[in-house]
């Protein structure tokens, strides 16, 4: 709620058609057996990688990867924390 979404930049997977009709913008490469290809911006879908490596670096932390925190804020916590350690690198 109050959240707009701009762009959405995601694999071969999300390639259907009722996401791409739910997204204003999306930036997902057409699946090879796709009768009428369409375009996408290429140069946008490789800064892909960023996040994912974002992501990587977060599930290196073991309390991230398993959730072992019950309360929700706990866990936010201890992402922020792991998320400033990647910072300071």
């Amino acid at each position: 709620e109050g959240l707009t979404i701009h762009t959405v930049i995601a694999d071969r997977g999300y390639d259907g058609d009722a996401v791409l009709r739910a997204i204003p913008n999306p930036v997902i490469p057409p699946k090879k057996n796709r009768k009428i290809q369409r375009e996408y911006d290429e140069h946008l879908y490789k800064e892909r990688h960023l996040i994912e490596r974002i992501f990587l670096y977060l599930k290196n932390f073991r309390r991230v990867a398993t959730r072992y925190d019950k309360l929700a804020s706990s866990f936010l916590s201890f992402v922020l924390i792991a998320a400033s350690m990647l910072w300071l690198k």
